[in-house]
């Protein structure tokens, strides 16, 4: 479901995406060239900061924000994910917060107010808040990280993540190209 939030803003989709028809995307949302929305996401852009207005909420190309994300803001902050980032299963990302490119973000994994480098990887069931995550990091599952010094212990991640991370983002690319031919046999 596409609509407008109380301050009018209405999402705008690139053609080439594919957005299931049980999520909802609501506001100030921006959805980048071959991006996949899976089934019962939530993107809500309708919170504005204290002047009344609102950053947005940006998908990169090439991304894929699977099913049951949620992506929301405080207070109109803005919430950017990169280009051929993956937000997996359940998830939530709320902003103020930027994902870099090429970034996989794990299951049921949640990130708030913070900064992820590109080709980083949070892995599943982790917390990542008030810090800014340096590029090709990986977090380990169910790590929980509240500042920059609980980044210390964090290693660089190693080529298998990074594999994995891309295998992941093509996958959800060729998701989007047979998504959209069915569309027309409903």
């Amino acid at each position: 479901m596409i609509r407008k939030n109380p301050s009018g803003d209405l999402p705008v989709i690139d053609e080439s995406a594919f957005v299931d028809p049980t999520a909802i995307l609501c506001g100030k949302v921006f959805v980048g060239a071959n991006v996949f929305i899976g089934p019962y996401v939530v993107i809500r852009a309708d919170e504005t900061k204290d002047d009344g207005t609102m950053d947005p909420i940006v998908i990169g190309a090439n991304s894929n924000i699977q099913d049951g994300v949620v992506i929301h803001s405080k207070s109109g902050g803005k919430v950017v994910i990169g280009e051929f980032s993956s937000i997996a299963h359940r998830s939530i990302i709320h902003g103020p917060c930027e994902v870099g490119n090429r970034v996989f973000v794990g299951f049921n994994s949640v990130l708030f107010n913070c900064v992820v480098g590109d080709e980083a990887v949070v892995r599943h069931n982790s917390v990542v808040e008030g810090c800014h995550v340096p590029p090709r990091f990986h977090i380990p599952s169910t790590t929980a990280i509240h500042s920059d010094t609980d980044l210390s212990t964090i290693e660089q991640v190693t080529p298998d993540f990074a594999d994995f991370s891309e295998d992941v983002a093509h996958t959800n690319i060729n998701l989007v190209q047979g998504y959209k031919r069915l569309q027309n046999e409903f």
